[in-house]
């Protein structure tokens, strides 16, 4: 008999909504992808969570106000699945709905104090969401792994383990958002996994402050400046990327206002040189995570191969300097193996929801570094 379950997933790029049905049969592991849609954030929405990011006056309502906002956009990506999939909300037993992340403070993060407790906060009204569609919701999926001593993130490896594994292979598996995120799939079987840290956020914002534009299309502004190399390495020398063990991270930490102190000591740096060094980084922080990884292998400073999804799968100059930066691995695309890159996250929290559904851990503990398995998520019936 088979489930379906709808994945809904808005990430740190604040750049729109992802969502996918998806049917998981008896037995299969990562489902198939029954239809799609995706659509841009309200203006006034992202604007607002956007601002929620960093602290302001009167927070509280403004977040209810946006966890509302986005429930109403998540329903409007659901009604559009369920038309484009041919079928009735009583034929979806969830939605698993990831909501907002506007702070992220996981255990072994700098700006907590000792006598103060680990969170994740991702805004969402998911009531309001089960009432709007008439399906059960799946919802707050970082908090119990905290609660349990992990890091509430990544929480996608399960997943990759479950549609892109190849027995006795050592593959991995970036997800390019505003945040990177790693996923070692290794040839003995292990599985691995962390934040690596910037993919998008510092690239976007950095191209909408001197550009206008919200993204840089295709790596274009990139590719028209050069490296710094002092700066790269003003960057890479951040505590956060030399750390070992479960890791993660968000735009909470790496910002704008991250970068520009930084930059002050670098005053000389012309904006696309910066932004040529910006996705640098990127690549740098994913190979340097990379290389120290154990694969299993006996070549184990790489994988064989290495699937990219994403926005920034989009991104040529990424792509083309993951190639160059790991020559031994051959750098594609999860759309080469059926799996469009904007469907991986979003199928993702389908995936969590149908293993909360079957009462079944969702959180990979060799990852986040919690106590131990954890059925994810809160369930708000239709």
């Amino acid at each position: 008999m088979s489930v379906r379950c709808i994945g809904l997933m808005s990430g740190t790029s604040l750049d729109g909504i992802d969502g996918v049905l998806v049917e998981f049969a008896e037995g299969s592991s990562a489902g198939r992808v029954l239809s799609d849609a995706s659509e841009p954030l309200p203006e006034d929405l992202r604007d607002a969570l956007m601002h929620l990011q960093q602290p302001g006056p009167d927070e509280l309502h403004r977040a209810a106000q946006a966890s509302a906002a986005l429930a109403d956009a998540y329903a409007a990506v659901v009604a559009r699945l369920l038309e484009r999939g041919g079928v009735s909300a009583h034929q979806v037993a969830a939605i698993g709905a990831h909501g907002q992340t506007v702070r992220h403070m996981p255990p072994g993060h700098p700006r907590l104090q000792p006598h103060e407790s680990p969170y994740t906060l991702q805004l969402l009204a998911p009531a309001r969401l089960a009432e709007a569609t008439g399906i059960a919701v799946v919802a707050d999926f970082r908090s119990r792994d905290i609660a349990a001593g992990g890091q509430g993130a990544p929480l996608v490896p399960a997943f990759h383990r479950a549609a892109f594994g190849q027995p006795g292979t050592a593959v991995g598996v970036v997800n390019i958002g505003g945040i990177a995120n790693l996923t070692a799939l290794c040839a003995d079987g292990a599985l691995r996994g962390l934040d690596t840290g910037p993919g998008n956020v510092l690239l976007d914002g950095w191209c909408a402050r001197h550009t206008g534009a919200r993204y840089d299309a295709n790596g274009a502004w990139a590719e028209q400046g050069h490296v710094v190399p002092a700066l790269l390495e003003d960057l890479l020398a951040d505590p956060y990327f030399a750390r070992t063990g479960a890791r993660s991270t968000g735009r909470d930490y790496f910002n704008l206002a991250w970068l520009d102190v930084r930059l002050a000591r670098h005053p000389d740096a012309r904006p696309a040189d910066v932004q040529a060094t910006l996705a640098a980084l990127t690549v740098e922080s994913i190979a340097r995570a990379i290389e120290n990884m154990h694969w299993a292998t006996s070549n184990a400073a790489a994988p064989q191969r290495l699937w990219v999804c994403g926005g920034g799968a989009h991104n040529r100059a990424l792509l083309e300097g993951l190639s160059r930066r790991l020559p031994a691995t051959t750098v594609g695309t999860t759309a080469e193996l059926g799996w469009p890159v904007q469907w991986v996250e979003a199928a993702a929290f389908a995936w969590l929801a149908h293993q909360t559904l079957l009462g079944q851990p969702g959180n990979a503990t060799e990852v986040t570094g919690a106590r131990g398995p954890r059925i994810l998520g809160a369930v708000y019936p239709a």
